[in-house]
């Protein structure tokens, strides 16, 4: 396999995974609140090491005892990082997919396996859920650079894929279909006819155009007009009312998994 973190995160917007970070925290906070060891990993976490820094402060705020570990397969990137390494609570080691030796409750892999072939990422997601401590997570994602819109699965370790959130800035959205840019690798190439990945994003498409009017109530209330009409068209989407207020949506992975 390729080293992970080839992929530079980039420097120019050091926020660009806060809307990542903030679901994490919103989601999966009874995973870190109650875990006896609330050990997080940032897989890959790039050229530098801002992502980590800021992973572990928002972290923090619901569970202080947090411990972030970056991870970089190559050591340069590792001895870059050391400086700003502020232990026991944010550490920064050499390691990949096996994770170094770790037992992380939480992966974050951001803009990682972006860079692979889609036939090497059920290996990784493999590698990845074997070293997570028992009822553990990994979020497999991706953004553009901005940071204004992104896209992760939710992979347990005992269960596999669960689910698919979709994450924009609405403020810049210009449609759904702008989600196919940056779907995670697992389903990048499925955005095609044919395909549940593709049914979904023209779903939310078409069910934008329809509520074009409620645009002059604010691009918020287009949003949660646009995924009310299509959970009610039978698209199991999470009912989370406040997250789809906030650009979010999530469905199961059973209704977006390629076929």
């Amino acid at each position: 396999m390729k080293p992970v973190g080839a992929v530079t995160r980039g420097t120019t917007n050091p926020n660009r995974l806060r809307r990542m970070d903030n679901w994490l925290a919103y989601s999966l906070w009874p995973a870190l609140r109650y875990s006896g060891e609330p050990l997080v990993v940032d897989l890959g976490f790039g050229s530098t090491p801002v992502t980590a820094v800021e992973l572990r402060g928002r972290l923090a705020v619901i569970q202080p005892r947090v411990r972030v570990v970056g991870l970089e397969i190559d050591p340069a990137r590792v001895a870059t990082a050391l400086p700003a390494a502020d232990p026991p609570g944010l550490e920064f080691r050499r390691g990949g997919f096996e994770l170094a030796g770790l037992r992380p409750v939480l992966v974050r892999a951001a803009n990682v396996l972006r860079q692979y072939a889609e036939g090497e990422v059920a290996g990784a997601w493999a590698t990845v859920r074997s070293a997570l401590a028992p009822g553990g997570v990994l979020v497999d994602g991706t953004c553009d650079e901005p940071g204004r819109l992104g896209s992760w699965l939710t992979i347990e370790r005992e269960a596999g894929p669960v689910a698919l959130t979709l994450a924009a800035n609405l403020s810049t959205l210009e449609r759904p279909a702008a989600f196919a840019e940056r779907l995670p690798k697992a389903l990048i190439h499925h955005n095609v006819p044919g395909q549940p990945m593709h049914a979904l994003l023209r779903a939310l498409d078409e069910g934008w155009a329809a509520a074009a009017p409620y645009g002059s109530f604010g691009v918020r209330q287009r949003f949660v007009r646009t995924v009310t009409a299509v959970h009610d068209a039978g698209w199991p989407i999470r009912r989370e009312p406040r997250r789809w207020r906030l650009g979010e949506l999530t469905v199961p992975w059973s209704s977006v998994a390629p076929t």
